[in-house]
């Protein structure tokens, strides 16, 4: 069997129509028809049947077009693991991290990795920490960085590292060396808090401020990013992992509240895997030290 007989089958089946098939693969309408009764041939089966002017998949044909598919993926995969060998890439990580994790200082710690390991080769998922579960146990990536601890009994879930979690306000446009303190109370019922983009300390927060100040008004707003042009554009105030603001805040941008009455809590990173590969958990320990 030959791989071009598979990639013109998948195409037919998709066009209905073997004179678009050809002109999609760039070759004759008498080479589809080749191809597809070589393969009929190789497999003792009818693929299509015309009807008019369409060609549709025989019952045989629809089965099959379901592995046909995993062949080709299996061949084209093997094509990108080459010629990323050829590249001088030997080892491949596949990650799905959560959007606020990536907003945090992780694209600068992924880049000094690379430049220690210049042979590893990334793919990167940014996916929310509730579906990062289900990507590692279908293995779609090899590791999850999730704000969420993995449940499932096949998952491996180890906590990476801590975050501490500070009051953000915008910038008030005076001297720090003159300013009076940013006061917690007058900051949280002066302004909206904004609640819920983090997947983990949101509830207990939100009754524990409440509780506290009750005249408070929230607004869920789920994205990080979106939280910190929010606030930076005086729209209000919210708690956030300091790794997601640290920038923002040596640039002047946002102001630490100090905590008077409300506890803060801490944010988990946590890797989620199904399975502990050597290469893996080096980067997992870079890191969870780099962090440190």
């Amino acid at each position: 069997m030959e791989f071009s007989w598979l990639t013109t089958f998948i195409t037919a089946a998709h066009c209905g129509n073997f004179r678009q098939t050809a002109e999609l693969l760039y070759i004759s309408q008498p080479s589809v028809t080749v191809h597809i009764k070589q393969l009929e041939n190789e497999l003792g089966v009818q693929l299509f049947l015309r009807e008019g002017r369409t060609m549709k998949l025989t019952e045989e044909g629809r089965r099959y077009l379901v592995h046909a598919k995993k062949l080709f993926d299996v061949y084209q995969s093997g094509l990108e693991d080459l010629e990323s060998f050829r590249q001088g890439y030997t080892t491949k990580i596949s990650l799905a991290i959560s959007p606020l994790i990536a907003d945090t200082i992780l694209p600068y710690i992924l880049k000094t990795y690379l430049k220690k390991h210049p042979q590893v080769e990334f793919s990167l998922k940014i996916i929310e920490s509730i579906e990062i579960e289900e990507a590692v146990l279908k293995e779609e990536v090899d590791i999850g960085l999730s704000c969420i601890n993995g449940a499932h009994r096949d998952i491996i879930s180890e906590l990476l590292y801590q975050d501490e979690v500070i009051l953000v306000a915008p910038h008030d446009g005076l001297d720090s060396e003159f300013a009076p303190p940013l006061d917690e109370e007058t900051v949280l019922t002066s302004n909206y808090l904004f609640t819920h983009n983090h997947p983990e300390y949101w509830d207990s927060l939100c009754r524990a401020v409440k509780s506290s100040y009750p005249s408070i008004r929230m607004m869920e707003v789920s994205q990080v990013h979106i939280t910190k042009r929010f606030i930076a554009e005086g729209l209000g105030v919210s708690y956030l992992p300091i790794s997601t603001v640290r920038r923002e805040l040596l640039e002047g941008r946002l102001l630490e509240v100090p905590s008077q009455f409300i506890k803060r809590p801490e944010a988990n990173t946590y890797a989620v895997m199904k399975y502990k590969h050597t290469k893996q958990q080096e980067f997992l320990a870079f890191i969870a030290n780099y962090r440190i």
